[in-house]
């Protein structure tokens, strides 16, 4: 277990991609170990991609690029306008409210993230907000998606952890909605502080609202219909990504009648990238999976905290924080896939409602995007924007402060999180 740890890391800082670096870390084990032929490995690799849960996440891959092809996205910036633009800070608070929005299309931080500092960077930087403040709101507030449904990440971690994908989804409407009001409350105070104006000056008029509102309609009951197919029994989790896309291309086709041939063929292509990357991280992690359950690494570190403390939300926040220093270093699809296997079974003994944690333990792994050294949301967006990392860094702060407040709210209040999956569940 050792020598596949090295070498992953060591893999990782000579600059492989991080699927190839899953894949010859996991394969070292086999072939060092004297008890496990090394055709058993290959056999993980093969058994990873035999999952029909796991065909949620090449379905909303796909659909959140058909969503954003099909005039979705600037129907949500059109009403996220109409309703916030008029407070301290309103071009960032329609980053907040957008996201929130978008959690509920396209399911990735890092999507939503590049997308937001392309369409809205621009006209904040020269509405006279700093390139800092700009990207820290576009990327921290991008967090959001990582609880309202469909986040992929909470597909994944239902996959991995064998835990309802349904519940997950339900769990995640309340934080993301607690996010958001935190993250707004932040933009108030800091624009306030730093003299950032509104965008204008009148409260909108409720014609003027509800005008967006209703242009923007098929978005927002998108994320409703995914719920209510769920929790009706219509839909498994992995026939409502097939929903979802066909969901778009009617939206898009004949409603909206903006997605055209070439559209469609960029959302495909776009998909297929994306799509390659995260199977091959999945699989490949079948191996590492296969390799922490043989050395018994769950039941080591269950051991090694347990020495520590038997208090279950002390071990939570131990097991947080520890998930937090690695999202430093690794990319968070990586980390759910590797360090849920060992997670679940220390936390369910101690009586920690497995939903309850994947909301918080996505939330803080997806944080890591956000921050340096390897965020991948914050490079993107300080790329985008030509913003100094040094400078993004400094104005994050208080945004990240915020969430790591809203996440210790959110632990010691399990009852919050679970009310909608155990009201409808």
């Amino acid at each position: 277990m050792l020598l596949l740890t090295v070498i992953f890391f060591a893999l990782m800082l000579a600059g492989m991609p991080i699927a190839f670096a899953i894949g010859i870390a996991g394969f070292s084990f086999f072939l060092t170990s004297q008890f496990i032929p090394v055709s058993i490995g290959v056999q993980q690799v093969a058994s990873a991609s035999q999952s029909f849960p796991l065909l949620a996440v090449p379905l909303f891959v796909l659909a959140g690029h058909m969503m954003n092809k099909t005039g979705i996205t600037e129907r949500l910036i059109d009403c996220s306008n109409s309703l916030v633009s008029w407070m301290a800070g309103g071009l960032a608070q329609v980053c907040i409210l957008l996201s929130t929005f978008m959690g509920g299309v396209s399911g990735s931080a890092v999507a939503d993230a590049a997308m937001e500092a392309r369409v809205l960077g621009p006209g904040m930087i020269a509405s006279g907000y700093s390139k800092g403040f700009t990207g820290a709101a576009i990327a921290v507030g991008s967090l959001i998606t990582a609880t309202i449904p469909p986040s992929l990440g909470l597909i994944l971690y239902g996959f991995v952890g064998n835990v309802s994908i349904g519940r997950l989804f339900l769990a995640g409407v309340i934080p993301g909605f607690i996010m958001m009001v935190a993250l707004m409350t932040t933009v108030w105070l800091l624009a306030k502080k730093k003299g950032y104006g509104v965008v204008t000056k009148e409260r909108p008029k409720w014609s003027k609202v509800s005008k967006a509102l209703w242009r923007a309609k098929w978005a927002l009951i998108f994320p409703v219909a995914l719920l209510v197919g769920i929790r009706s029994g219509v839909f498994t989790a992995s026939e409502v990504g097939a929903f979802a896309v066909v969901y778009a291309v009617v939206i898009g086709a004949f409603v909206h009648r903006e997605l055209t041939w070439k559209t469609l063929q960029e959302a495909l292509s776009e998909s297929v990238q994306d799509i390659g990357v995260i199977t091959l991280i999945i699989l490949f992690s079948g191996m590492v999976g296969y390799a922490i359950v043989f050395e018994q690494a769950p039941q080591t570190i269950a051991q090694g905290m347990l020495g520590i403390t038997h208090q279950p939300i002390l071990v939570v926040f131990l097991i947080l924080i520890f998930v937090f220093i690695c999202g430093l270093f690794i990319e968070a699809t990586v980390l759910v896939l590797l360090l849920t296997p060992i997670f679940i079974p220390i936390i369910t003994p101690l009586g920690i409602d497995p939903v309850h944690f994947g909301i918080l333990m996505m939330s803080v792994v997806t944080l890591g995007g956000m921050t340096p050294p390897v965020g991948v949301a914050m490079y993107a967006v300080c790329s985008i924007l030509d913003c100094p990392i040094e400078e993004y860094v400094v104005e994050a702060i208080p945004f990240i402060a915020a969430i790591l407040l809203v996440i210790v709210f959110l632990a010691f209040t399990p009852g919050l999180v679970l009310f909608l999956p155990n009201l409808l569940m």
